[in-house]
């Protein structure tokens, strides 16, 4: 461990070259602590987290890049002109609304959010990993600040004193693509900034493992229909009842169950959690992100799904009940497109030796390929659909539409 002698300093100067003027600010304090137990405590007194007080809009007499100074053995900090230059690379940027001049005048923010989430995820905040520095300030932040875009739009609807319901923030993905992060991501940084976000799936919302047999049982030689997944699996007046609960808790003491889903019950095949286990909900709740791997389904010619696979026909029918159970209830809508099909079969697997590693009970190799197979004919069926014009009912504006490659990165 590299120990500090005298002073750990941050220094933070201007980059004209960016277009960003900075006035250079000194934060220090003397210690002899080693630099990894003090970035402990820097961290947890929050003071990476308030670079924004050292960042002023004010021109400097010299010129340079921000930087922070660490001891001469530490690796070098990337420079805040990079990072602006790096962020307006991002491929979301303009889908999110944003533009350079944008970035320059919410810099700040932007630090603030990428070191906070960066933190969070288990990162090294300070030394970040090229794949965690495009996910932190070309993923998740520019959906963040989309997400903030629509919040604000859908608030704005309602008069002084009026109840304004929850946004509801329907995100769409293939299993696996990593929704469940970028989910994950956005509850944090809106509950963290005070506010009020909740989460919940569609696989929330699954028939208990009783009723899951009897609807295998009822469609026998129907591979689609013998194991949770496809529509006609979920119980939809659960899901309508805690969308409903949960979209009216905009008043503080109002309060509200979530299903869980356990889905290393019964050997992988999945069970709904008692309910002494649902976390309740008590408002205001401002946004609630909803995600699935089927949101924004609608059903198909008949020539289309036969085309695919006949046993589609049942799954097409149990389809036509979704939108108006579940779909209806979405005010704005994040669509994740996946090109490629197959990777799928990649990100389940990772998952299930994930759960494994932790000593939770999860599908083996044979069996994750097997399951994810029973998805694949409405992923081809109804996905390019989706992609051609968007969720059904999503009004003009209220769409953010992203492709990941196979590293789930976005890519556009």
């Amino acid at each position: 461990m590299v120990a500090m002698a005298t002073a750990f300093t941050v220094a933070v100067a201007s980059s004209r070259e960016a277009g960003i003027e900075l006035s250079s600010r000194f934060y220090s304090f003397s210690s002899s602590l080693p630099v990894p137990r003090k970035c402990r405590l820097w961290r947890q007194n929050e003071t990476i987290s308030s670079l924004s007080p050292y960042i002023h809009h004010k021109p400097l007499q010299r010129t340079g890049v921000p930087t922070l100074c660490l001891p001469a053995s530490a690796p070098i900090l990337t420079p805040l002109s990079d990072l602006y230059d790096f962020i307006c690379s991002g491929p979301l940027l303009s889908k999110a609304g944003l533009d350079p001049n944008a970035v320059k005048d919410s810099l700040d923010e932007w630090l603030e959010l990428g070191l906070r989430l960066s933190r969070n995820l288990g990162f090294n905040e300070l030394f970040l990993t090229p794949e965690e520095k495009i996910r932190v300030y070309h993923y998740y932040i520019p959906v963040f600040m989309w997400c903030k875009q629509q919040l604000a739009h859908h608030q704005a609807q309602f008069k002084e004193g009026e109840d304004v319901p929850a946004l509801v923030m329907g995100i769409t993905a293939p299993q696996g693509c990593g929704k469940s992060t970028l989910v994950y991501s956005l509850d944090y940084l809106f509950n963290s900034l005070g506010s009020r976000a909740v989460s919940v799936s569609i696989d929330d919302f699954y028939l208990t493992g009783q009723d899951q047999e009897k609807l295998a049982a009822e469609n026998p030689g129907n591979s689609l229909l013998e194991l949770r997944g496809n529509a006609g699996s979920h119980d939809l007046k659960l899901g309508m009842q805690t969308l409903e609960a949960l979209r009216h808790l905009s008043s503080p003491g109002r309060k509200a169950k979530v299903p869980r889903y356990d889905k290393s019950a019964r050997s992988g095949r999945g069970d709904r959690a008692d309910p002494s286990l649902w976390p309740e909900i008590e408002g205001p709740l401002k946004i609630l992100l909803f995600e699935g791997w089927m949101l924004g389904f609608v059903p198909v010619a008949a020539s289309a799904y036969q085309a695919i696979d006949p046993q589609l026909e049942k799954v097409n029918r149990n389809l036509a009940a979704y939108h108006d159970a579940w779909d209806k209830y979405v005010d704005s809508w994040i669509v994740i497109k996946v090109s490629n099909l197959e990777a799928i079969y990649k990100w389940r697997l990772q998952a299930e030796i994930g759960m494994r590693m932790t000593g939770r009970p999860g599908m083996t190799d044979e069996e994750v390929k097997d399951f994810v197979s029973r998805y694949m004919p409405a992923y081809k069926a109804y996905l390019p659909g989706l992609y051609a014009s968007g969720p059904t009912d999503a009004l003009p504006g209220r769409t953010l539409q992203l492709d990941i490659d196979d590293n789930r990165n976005p890519i556009g």
